[in-house]
């Protein structure tokens, strides 16, 4: 199966129910702000009769089936005709199990914790393994578990996936790659805090103060713990930890987890892309007052949080890896107050037409086949003209800046414009490829080296972005000249 082949609007605009039995629920709070998802909470058939409704507005369902302190249930028959029942009113993504790393979702008096196999691991495993299978068998996606994205301990969300996919792996590794191959997508709750910022032209460790920034403007930062102010302040960290500091990891971002998985599932099993779709979760909208969780990084209010909620979502439909497809902001009841408050964020989307996301056509599965010999990944040798052409664009870039500075040559070169490097390696050693890499000074060295290093068949065309005005000219040149490269 290919990312493109899962159906859904393609924006990445989400929002959560307020709860179960909210039923007809008010469809204008979805349609107004220009939603393309919409989570709904189901403990039966309520929100069955709402689906075509939604769907009629180009918002796509997420039925997570609501299981209170259900713990490791089994998704038995009477879950099964639920299930069905949503399917033939058109819902294709479904949910089962949620955070099972916290108390709250198990009975009274448990205490859920990683390390009990027999008791948490591998009930969950198998109960989960069957709903996969059922909501295949209907042509639906079967989300995996949600995990809170804590990194303390016993709640840590990287030790306990890292326990689901060792389970896997080791109990039912072709099952679970039939499943990865045949609509599987990774449900995700990316709360991220203040894990965000817009730098100030030109440096990308300088954030700009809350009131300045500006959705619409360059410079926005989602991809923590691999953003540059992090990476300063503890540098090599990963989501999987990597740092003294970070010793059960550190989750709190809006792809965090979904790179994770990737990660861990490319290792495992050998996928390539994994969709990811957050199905509760982004900026908290809290209402009044100033809120810096995490004082490396600027605090937000509720006005700034409509500006970077915005730019969450464009960020998701331009920058963000490929596989990630969204959030569900949590939760309507939060943005929309009973005596009438409505959160800015609300009209600030209402009055910007959502950007859809354009999905590659990427296999899930890597190749099954393995070689006893390494070969490089990535394009083979140029032999004559490339058979593709990426412009990368380095640190403190992003796409909307390109777009606006370079509309003649990418009209005529129509090359595939990236902030993401590592999309070089879905290039097969079969064909070639040429990049034209658009970069600060400080950074160009070692983004050039890093290139020759994974990818040495590709050939680099290096422009030094010192003077914004100066690649501009340069790029208008080569239009007038028909010359792709420098």
């Amino acid at each position: 199966m290919r990312l493109d082949e899962y159906q859904w609007s393609r924006n990445p605009r989400g929002l959560h129910v307020a709860s179960i039995f909210q039923t007809p629920p008010d469809y204008n709070r979805y349609i107004n702000p220009r939603m393309g998802w919409v989570k709904l909470i189901a403990a039966g058939y309520e929100y069955v009769d709402d689906i075509e409704v939604f769907m009629s507005a180009g918002i796509t369902p997420i039925v997570r089936l609501y299981l209170g302190r259900y713990g490791a249930g089994p998704f038995d028959a009477h879950w099964q005709r639920v299930t069905y029942a949503f399917a033939r009113a058109g819902v294709k993504w479904f949910e089962w199990y949620n955070e099972p790393n916290l108390g709250v979702e198990w009975q009274e008096g448990f205490n859920p914790d990683w390390r009990n196999f027999d008791g948490v691991i591998v009930p969950l495993m198998e109960n989960w393994l069957n709903f996969a299978e059922f909501v295949i068998s209907l042509g639906c996606y079967p989300g995996f578990i949600p995990l809170a994205e804590s990194d303390d301990l016993p709640y840590a969300a990287v030790p306990w996936m890292n326990a689901f996919m060792n389970y896997l792996a080791d109990r039912h590794y072709e099952r679970f790659r039939r499943i990865l191959n045949s609509g599987f997508y990774l449900a995700t709750h990316p709360y991220i805090l203040n894990h965000f910022y817009q730098s100030v032209p030109g440096n990308p460790y300088q954030a700009r103060p809350p009131a300045q920034q500006r959705a619409h403007e360059p410079g926005w930062h989602f991809e923590y713990p691999y953003d540059p102010i992090c990476q300063r302040n503890d540098p090599g960290r990963t989501v999987a930890g990597g740092t003294p500091r970070t010793p059960h990891g550190d989750p709190v971002g809006l792809i965090a987890m979904g790179q994770y998985f990737n990660e861990r599932a490319a290792a495992l099993f050998g996928t390539q892309a994994v969709p990811v779709v957050g199905t509760e979760g982004g900026i908290f909208p809290f209402r009044g007052g100033v809120f810096q969780q995490d004082a490396r990084y600027p605090p937000y209010d509720e006005n700034n949080h409509a500006e970077a909620t915005l730019a969450m979502f464009e960020w998701s439909a331009r920058q963000a890896p490929p596989w990630f497809f969204g959030v569900t902001l949590w939760k309507e009841d939060e943005y929309y107050g009973d005596d009438g408050w409505i959160a800015p964020a609300i009209g600030r989307l209402a009055s910007t037409p959502p950007i859809l996301k354009p999905v590659p056509p990427l296999e899930v599965m890597g190749s099954p086949i393995i070689s006893a010999t390494p070969t490089p990944s990535g394009p083979g040798p140029i032999h004559g003209r490339a058979d593709f052409h990426f412009v990368i664009l380095g640190i403190g870039l992003e796409s909307r800046w390109f777009f606006d500075t370079a509309q003649a040559y990418y009209n005529t070169f129509r090359p595939i414009v990236t902030t993401l490097p590592e999309l070089i390696q879905y290039i097969p050693s079969t064909q070639s490829a040429a990049a034209t890499i658009i970069t600060l000074p400080e950074t160009a060295d070692v983004l050039r080296d890093a290139l020759r290093m994974r990818y040495p068949n590709l050939w680099q065309d290096i422009l030094i972005a010192d003077d914004l005005e100066r690649v501009r000219s340069e790029l208008n040149t080569r239009v007038r000249r028909n010359l792709r490269f420098g």
